[in-house]
């Protein structure tokens, strides 16, 4: 069986194990199918996910040019505090940063590999916590706009970190702990601004992630360096593809690189 198209993040659905799920123009595959199958990826060429042309990635799937100049780009998207759409102020786009900004934004903590405080809109979770990897996550404060989840952010990440340690959370070294406690312990922290959104009784989230074996050590495959290769796939967490060989494949770093995917 062969697939060919644009790579783009792997869809997903909370289960009893997370689904995943590779969307091609023409076509889709349910990933979790493959498991314990052998299968190769063809690196074939660029294809900027905004413009369409065949032009070399530059970062989250768009050429430079793109990157440089779309509202979908713009800093305030790595870096919520810079936000300005509820003063009416435009970055790159208005309509569209007021359509992103304005709406309801929540302020996590997510246990991947070690605790970790993020931000992201109401309508992408639980779909944020199992691209991160994370096998639990609960709710902080739930905010009417992405610059006041983007202070509280900045605010909390002086007391937690706000990166994941991937290779820990692919080689499955991580440890349970009591989210609802840790929540509790930052609360003094939240800006006064938002503080009146404190969802104190939210409850937390465990993530259940399809793999049958996690590698010892990871060695990362990147495409632009090693454009072909052949596994067998042994487990899907956050957005990686997990390899008998510890080899692991991040799709989401991958967006805009058009491929052949075989099943062998």
């Amino acid at each position: 069986m062969r697939y060919e198209g644009v790579l783009t993040k792997m869809k997903t659905e909370l289960q009893k194990e997370v689904e995943y799920y590779m969307v091609f123009e023409s076509d889709f595959l349910n990933v979790n199918q493959i498991l314990n199958k052998r299968i190769s990826i063809n690196f074939l060429r660029y294809q900027c996910m905004n413009c369409g042309l065949e032009k070399k990635v530059f970062a989250q799937g768009f050429c430079y040019d793109c990157y440089t100049s779309i509202p979908q780009a713009g800093d305030w998207i790595m870096n919520p505090e810079m936000s300005k759409a509820h003063l009416d102020e435009e970055d790159r786009d208005l309509e569209y940063e007021k359509q992103v900004q304005l709406k309801p934004h929540i302020v996590y903590l997510a246990n991947s590999s070690n605790v970790k405080v993020g931000v992201t809109r109401k309508t992408q979770v639980p779909t944020r916590w199992i691209d991160q990897g994370a096998h639990e996550a609960i709710e902080i404060v739930e905010v009417p706009n992405r610059y006041l989840a983007g202070i509280t952010e900045v605010a909390l990440k002086a007391h937690v970190a706000d990166k994941t340690n991937w290779r820990k959370m692919l080689t499955n070294d991580i440890k349970d702990l009591d989210l609802a406690e840790e929540r509790e312990k930052l609360k003094q922290f939240i800006p006064e601004e938002a503080m009146q959104y404190f969802l104190a009784d939210n409850k937390e989230t465990e993530i259940h992630f399809p793999v049958l074996q996690y590698p010892e050590k990871v060695k990362t495959l990147n495409l632009s360096k090693a454009p072909f290769y052949e596994g067998v796939l042994k487990g899907i967490k956050g957005q990686y593809l997990l390899f008998e060989d510890g080899t692991v494949f991040n799709v989401r770093s991958h967006e805009g690189f058009v491929v052949e995917l075989s099943i062998l």
